[in-house]
């Protein structure tokens, strides 16, 4: 309907346009045949306007049945999907509440399971806790005791000797070392430990003096005061340290070094790692006593490391000497090597005297043989000759 309507205004339009056209051109015609032309343009205007009016009317009316028709349409299809827009919600919350119900139960279980689960670990480990804070009580108490043990300054000392002793016997063996020996003769005082080294002589030997230092009290308030960060009572704990191995080296330079009786220097001996390493922390500490007082301060990896230098220099004398002993019996050897030459050359020459003797016989048999064939054959000794020849034989043999 609506093209019908365009076609027709486009038509109307177009003889619209011509009319007017000849209208607006001037020509020699009659003015009655232009009065005609502008009646009959009115006509036409007059029934274009009318045209266009019913079209809009026509127009109107379809728009308004179209909308009409749209709105009833659009109702309906609202309708529809309100109605499965309902239908749908009802069944996505019916599979919701199902999917809800389903992940309740599954959770309800899983949680469950875990939670038995932790429970039992947490009680597992409240156990193991338990058990483990009474080793821990059971520790103190043990620490409590080496403690007071480590108080007592005789058992500490023990302790380090102890510890100096099983090392030694680690690595010397018993003809190596001395305990509780005396070095100086001119004191009473007896060193620890000694290592036996070789002196000048064969048989001669000196000793290497090495005494177990234990300084735990120092130590220990050195170690609270770097805890607490106070540098004052570090410093003043350190000072004190200090002066107390200047003061043990001082008495190992006194009562033990008494050369040529004994080496030129000492060895100071701290039974655990931590203390030796504060010790040389110190600064200048271990040149100063090394060279005032002779003595080397060592822990426990580092006497390890002494003693087994001096061990191979043991084991590198020994075989020094054995390697003389070796080179006399070679010598030796050479001797009796040449004197068993010369009787193996006179065994030689008797083997060859003998030889010539039985070659010698040999002949001699021969001849003997010839001559017995010979008298073999003479007729005198036909009877009993078999007698006669086995007398021959037996005087030959």
């Amino acid at each position: 309907m609506i093209p019908l309507l365009i076609a027709n205004i486009a038509i109307i339009l177009i003889v619209f346009f011509i009319l007017y056209g000849k209208i607006s051109k001037p020509t020699t015609s009659d003015s009655k045949e232009a009065e005609e032309l502008k009646r009959e343009v009115q006509r036409l205007e007059t029934v274009i306007k009318d045209e266009m009016s019913r079209n809009r009317l026509e127009t109107n009316s379809g728009q308004k049945d179209t909308r009409e028709e749209l709105r009833g349409t659009l109702t309906t299809l609202t309708q529809s999907v309100e109605h499965k827009l309902t239908s749908l919600q009802q069944d996505n919350s019916h599979k919701l509440d199902q999917m809800r119900e389903t992940v309740d139960e599954k959770l309800h279980a899983t949680l469950e399971k875990r939670f038995g689960e932790s429970f039992k670990l947490v009680s597992d480990r409240l156990d193991q806790v338990h058990k483990g804070l009474g080793e821990m009580q059971t520790i103190a108490v043990g620490v409590g005791d080496l403690k007071k043990v480590l108080s007592n300054i005789k058992t500490r000392g023990s302790w380090g000797e102890a510890q100096l002793g099983n090392l030694i016997e680690e690595i010397m063996t018993p003809d190596q070392y001395g305990v509780q020996v005396k070095t100086k003769k001119s004191t009473a005082d007896m060193v620890d430990y000694a290592i036996k080294l070789p002196g000048s002589g064969e048989k001669d030997y000196i000793w290497l003096p090495i005494d177990a230092k234990f300084p735990i009290e120092d130590y220990q308030r050195l170690i609270e005061a770097e805890e607490q960060g106070d540098l004052a009572a570090i410093e003043l704990n350190r000072k004190q340290l200090e002066t107390r191995i200047k003061e043990e080296s001082k008495k190992i330079h006194t009562k033990y070094i008494d050369t040529p009786h004994t080496t030129d220097f000492g060895i100071l001996f701290v039974p655990i790692e931590s203390l030796y390493g504060e010790i040389l922390r110190i600064p200048g500490l271990f040149e100063f006593v090394r060279r005032e007082y002779k003595v080397i301060i060592t822990g426990p990896t580092t006497i390890q490391a002494i003693l087994n230098s001096l061990n191979m220099g043991f084991r590198t004398l020994a075989i020094q000497k054995r390697s003389s002993e070796v080179w006399d019996i070679l010598n030796g050897v050479k001797t009796e090597f040449g004197k068993f030459g010369d009787i193996l050359e006179k065994t030689h020459k008797k083997l060859q005297e003998a030889g010539n003797t039985i070659e010698s016989a040999m002949v001699r048999s021969r001849a003997i043989e010839k001559k017995l064939s010979k008298a073999g054959d003479s007729p005198l000794l036909k009877e009993g000759e078999g007698e006669i020849v086995e007398a021959v034989i037996d005087v030959i043999e």
